[in-house]
């Protein structure tokens, strides 16, 4: 056979060999502002403040009213994506749901071997969370479409048996549908967490036991005056503080406690009894890092002292202080406001 023919024989076969088409990608390819407002992000944009195994449990719970999917550690939401869910006719189902398997390369077997990267299954009959098609709008044959990037971050941070609720409005309680800051539901069994609202003029409530170990995460917010305390995903203890109002907006900023204390004082704390925090970066505040907490913040600033009492002994290196400008409790919050239609819009 001359080579001539090789070559044309060669060529004839690679032309019947099917091309496989690069798996699409979707979604912004990285998170937004930590302080962006949620109502503004857009079809495809998420927000993915950070995340670390040893915190504490975690939990997701999709608004299909929203369009929006939380995420939480310890009861702290770490991170919030835009979503699509099933079309009419199509349906995502809602409840509890566990995540039954995970496959990173998944294609289907009932829609033309389409690719769902990062897939996570939650039902053996095809639901699961996955990188998809975000137009805005519900338009999946019943999954939840994810950005391609927040799938992965989440893949990688999610285990087998981990809790994901879908809720829907008629079908749900309201702060499933409209998510806060802090976790709405118990990462183990999905139920609703209960509310947990100071009595009038109670300064503090302490409900932590002793004899337990697990990591603490701490919530300061300024707009509502409250320090509240979460472990295992639950709430412990919440306090009334005072801190100081700002003339500008200070947003969100994350802080990890470290050996050692500061010399700072802070009302209610005796001096040199203050744990030493760090500044870690979060998108929008990437400048962050590494930097201490700044003594001026704490200036004015008064915790029960009684709370503090409670609290100390329970915290460690690794604990995870989040102060924010946004709200925490339910009644200062308001009705969560609707972003997308449940049909794509008219042509």
């Amino acid at each position: 056979m001359t080579l001539l023919r090789i070559l044309m024989l060669v060529c004839l076969a690679l032309s019947v060999v099917p091309v496989t088409a690069a798996t699409p990608v979707w979604g912004a390819p990285q998170s937004s502002a930590v302080d962006t407002p949620l109502a503004q992000l857009r079809p495809g944009e998420w927000i993915w403040a950070g995340d670390d195994p040893a915190l504490g449990p975690m939990v997701v719970v999709v608004s299909l009213d929203e369009q929006r999917a939380y995420v939480y550690r310890n009861g702290l939401r770490i991170a919030v994506t835009t979503v699509s869910s099933g079309k009419p006719g199509h349906a995502t189902p809602t409840g509890v749901f566990t995540i039954l398997q995970k496959d990173r390369d998944h294609h289907s077997n009932r829609y033309n071997n389409a690719p769902m990267p990062y897939q996570e299954r939650l039902t053996w009959d095809g639901i699961a969370l996955h990188a998809g098609g975000l137009p805005g709008y519900p338009e999946s044959h019943g999954c939840v479409h994810l950005p391609t990037e927040f799938a992965r971050r989440l893949f990688a941070a999610t285990t087998l048996g981990m809790t994901v609720v879908i809720a829907e409005a008629g079908h749900a309680q309201a702060d499933l549908v409209h998510p806060g800051l802090l976790a709405p539901v118990d990462p183990g069994s999905g139920a609703s967490m209960p509310a947990l609202p100071l009595d009038d003029g109670q300064p503090w409530r302490w409900t932590g036991d002793a004899a337990t170990s697990g990591p603490v995460s701490l919530v300061l917010s300024r707009s509502d005056q409250r320090l509240i305390a979460l472990e295992e995903g639950r709430e412990i203890g919440r306090a009334r503080i005072v801190v100081p109002p700002s003339a500008t907006p200070r947003g969100t900023h994350v802080y990890v406690m470290g050996a050692g204390t500061m010399p700072e004082h802070v009302d209610g704390v005796s001096d040199g009894n203050m744990p030493r925090w760090q500044a870690i970066a979060v998108p929008g505040h990437e400048a962050d890092a590494g930097q201490p907490l700044d003594p001026a913040l704490l200036a004015g600033v008064q915790v029960p002292p009684a709370f503090v009492d409670a609290l100390l002994p329970r915290l460690r290196p690794g604990t995870v202080l989040v102060a924010t400008d946004a709200h925490v409790l339910p009644e200062t919050t308001g009705r969560g406001q609707r972003v997308f239609d449940a049909l794509p819009p008219d042509p």
